[in-house]
């Protein structure tokens, strides 16, 4: 079957590229550290992104989508770049960008599922709902890890991530069932 739908083509081959990307970060950011218990905390973080991105690609493959090149090419570089950056930046930086990255993630997967909606497809819904999820569970854990941190404020105020900001309105406390999961992420885009 052959998705006739753009947005979401282009959406799923980004995330699976991405995820990548994330994955090598995190390698990077679990080597720059000494804690061992960080470092086990990001290395499943790390596993649950490799993890992601098989999800994503089985999609992909469902629906005769290729992988873009120059998405493997891009993202490999930056994740690669950032892993690298977490041995300079310090402590607080990788934890900061890993958290706003997750927040915007959380809606890549809560689109998908809006997108597939739109051609009446349901079956998918399971998966990325979990993978949303997922990614607002990263989210948290690297916010916790900074929220006390002097330099947020400033960040946040910067870079429009952190205690009272996020990028999706997904309410960990009080997550909304399956059936409800299209109140999350609003966008006009179809």
């Amino acid at each position: 079957m052959h998705l006739n739908h753009p947005k979401l083509v282009q959406l799923l081959q980004k995330a699976y590229s991405a995820e990548k990307a994330a994955s090598f970060a995190y390698i990077g950011h679990a080597a720059s550290l000494k804690d061992p218990v960080q470092i086990a905390a990001i290395k499943q973080i790390e596993e649950d992104e490799w993890g992601h991105r098989a999800e994503v690609l089985k999609i992909m493959q469902q629906y005769a989508i290729p992988v873009s090149k120059w998405h493997e090419f891009q993202f490999r570089v930056i994740g690669k770049a950032i892993g690298f950056s977490c041995h300079v930046i310090g402590r607080f930086m990788p934890y900061y960008f890993a958290g706003g990255l997750e927040s915007g993630n959380v809606c890549e997967y809560f689109m998908m599922m809006k997108y597939f909606r739109t051609l009446g497809i349901t079956e998918h819904d399971e998966i990325l709902y979990e993978m949303g999820i997922k990614e607002k569970e990263h989210e948290i854990f690297f916010l916790n890890a900074v929220k006390d941190n002097g330099a947020l404020p400033f960040f946040e105020k910067i870079f429009g991530w952190g205690k009272i900001k996020q990028k999706n309105n997904v309410d960990f406390e009080n997550l909304k069932p399956l059936e409800r999961s299209g109140e999350y992420c609003h966008t006009s885009d179809k």
